[in-house]
């Protein structure tokens, strides 16, 4: 049966007459459509669909494109989650939970021995009896503190992500890996108790030419800054101080953003072609200083340097914080924070080596020192003075990216290239090309300073550490160390560990919320070295 395509207006009549009932075709009333007069009217749609024509038996142009939207939507399931979860000091720190734990964690620490006599002398003669050794011990009791996190999840958002992801699983692992960064945050900086005080007036000079900072005199103000003052600081949105927090019960407290008070305002002028130097007396703890300066009485923030030091040749930027915003002493978090490795180290009477570089030249400090041979010398100083006191040698150094370059640029000198060694693989014959792989950096750091003939330390890089900081860590005692029950330097003691929150719905929203109620127990505090206020060069 041949078929003829009709324009579209003609085809479409027929079939809303033939699906009516007005019209049959072949006589039959169209109430009723057997298999092939149906599939005969479908055709004939297809057929003017197909051939577009308009009510004059004109060709339409084809009016559906990709621009129409009229496409498929494929979303990728599930969601991508594009953000770091970099954590290798909560990765490799031990957890360990009590039975009972009560409110705050508990150890005896023996700190020393001391025999009778002299101290190592074990003479004693025929028939005699020595005299008592006695110890050095020390209590301590660390409160247990609590972190977390907390986000919520809507129903149009939950039924509408139906047949994508299940939201509810995925919001709550978002909430534990952001837990996980902010514990590694706290671990490294996390500060209960040292206050950072005020800053000694700054020292101000001027010199040079060539720079652009309008003639003038200036006034500069300091404010020192924690590991976690410095993560939360930044020139355009200004140092912490306090932030006052709204927690989803209507509740509030206070956190402290790790910022000192501002120190007194010293003044210097300024000519045309100069640049204004400052430097402050470096304060222990501090990773980092902000420098306020303007017209006295109007200083705002311009430079946050990690040295105790700054240089300004520029015209000062405009719409920054201003000092006075600055009203006092916001270090640390006591009854809410443990002290992380940092503020343990810097704290007194814990025995930790550590160094602040000196302040060098103004602007740039003092960067590390090549040795000549290979290595490091405040490195090098770093390894031997925690051998020599306490027979101890970290098991990894982490830096920031601008240290490993600066080690890496300090190691692989001229005077160093008699020193280095090229690997070549065993299956490889002699006709192989020689080859190097470009912009090598130092992956480990020998430490010869050990009982067992020296051991090579890992050179990694920490995500939150400050540049111009560097700490060696003692993961585990040594051997010698007869320890067996506590052989880590450090153990997250936990008093609840990671626990979920699914709190009763009082919205047409699901609040969920992540904790873990723990105390860093750092217990062997001079296993660890801290090199600081070290010069970018």
């Amino acid at each position: 049966m041949s078929r003829v395509v009709l324009p579209r207006p003609v085809v479409i009549d027929r079939m809303m007459k033939m699906i009516n009932g007005a019209e049959g075709h072949d006589g039959e009333r169209a109430g009723y459509l057997s298999r092939d007069r149906a599939c005969h009217v479908l055709d004939m749609f297809k057929a003017a669909m197909a051939n577009g024509w308009d009510e004059n038996g004109h060709a339409l142009a084809k009016g559906v494109t990709v621009s129409t939207g009229l496409t498929y939507y494929d979303l990728r399931a599930p969601a991508l989650n594009l953000f770091p979860t970099v954590t290798p000091l909560r990765n490799s720190i031990a957890r360990s939970q009590r039975p009972f734990p009560g409110d705050a964690a508990h150890w005896k620490s023996v700190q020393a021995t001391v025999g009778s006599g002299f101290p190592y002398m074990g003479w004693v003669p025929e028939g005699r009896r020595s005299a008592s050794m006695s110890y050095v011990t020390q209590n301590h009791s660390l409160p247990y503190v609590t972190l977390g996190e907390e986000d919520f999840l809507t129903e149009e958002a939950r039924f509408a992500a139906e047949g994508f992801e299940d939201e509810d699983a995925l919001v709550q692992l978002r909430l534990l890996l952001k837990l996980f960064v902010k514990e590694e945050a706290g671990i490294l900086g996390g500060n209960a108790s040292l206050q950072l005080g005020t800053p000694s007036a700054p020292t101000l000079s001027a010199s040079g030419s060539g720079a652009t900072l309008p003639a003038a005199t200036y006034s500069v103000i300091v404010v020192a800054l924690t590991q976690e003052g410095w993560q939360n600081a930044s020139l355009a949105g200004g140092i912490a101080t306090t932030l006052t927090v709204t927690g989803n019960d209507g509740q509030t407290y206070t956190l402290n953003g790790g910022s000192s008070n501002k120190s007194s305002n010293t003044t210097q002028a300024i000519t045309l072609g100069q640049t204004l130097y400052g430097s402050v007396t470096p304060i222990l703890g501090a990773i980092a200083y902000a420098w306020f300066v303007g017209p006295a009485g109007s200083e705002t923030l311009q430079a946050i340097t990690t040295i105790n030091s700054v240089a300004i040749s520029a015209p000062l930027a405009s719409s920054r914080q201003p000092a006075s915003a600055v009203t006092q002493d916001s270090s640390a978090n006591a009854g809410l924070a443990y002290n992380g490795l940092l503020t343990t180290a810097f704290t007194a009477g814990n025995n930790a080596y550590t160094v602040q570089q000196a302040t060098g030249t103004a602007g740039t400090g003092t960067p590390l020192t090549s040795s000549g041979a290979g290595g490091i010398v405040e490195i090098d100083t770093m390894l031997k003075s925690m051998w020599d006191n306490y027979r101890i040698s970290p098991t990894v150094l982490y830096v920031n990216s601008q240290e490993l370059i600066n080690i890496t640029r300090k190691i692989l000198t001229n005077s160093s290239a008699p020193l280095l060694r090229y690997n070549v693989s065993a299956d490889e014959d002699g006709s192989s090309e020689y080859r190097l792989t470009a912009a090598g950096v130092i992956a480990s750091y020998f430490n010869p300073f050990t009982a067992d003939g020296g051991m090579k330390i890992p050179v990694k890089l920490h995500p939150n550490l400050a540049p111009g900081t560097l700490v060696g860590w003692t993961e585990k005692l040594p051997p010698w160390y007869i320890s067996n029950a506590t052989p880590e330097v450090a153990t997250m003691q936990t008093r609840q560990d990671y626990y979920n929150e699914v709190w009763p719905k009082t919205t047409r929203a699901q609040y969920y919320g992540v904790y873990c109620q723990s105390a860093l127990a750092v217990y062997a505090p001079f296993a660890m070295g801290v090199i600081s206020n070290i010069g970018n060069g």
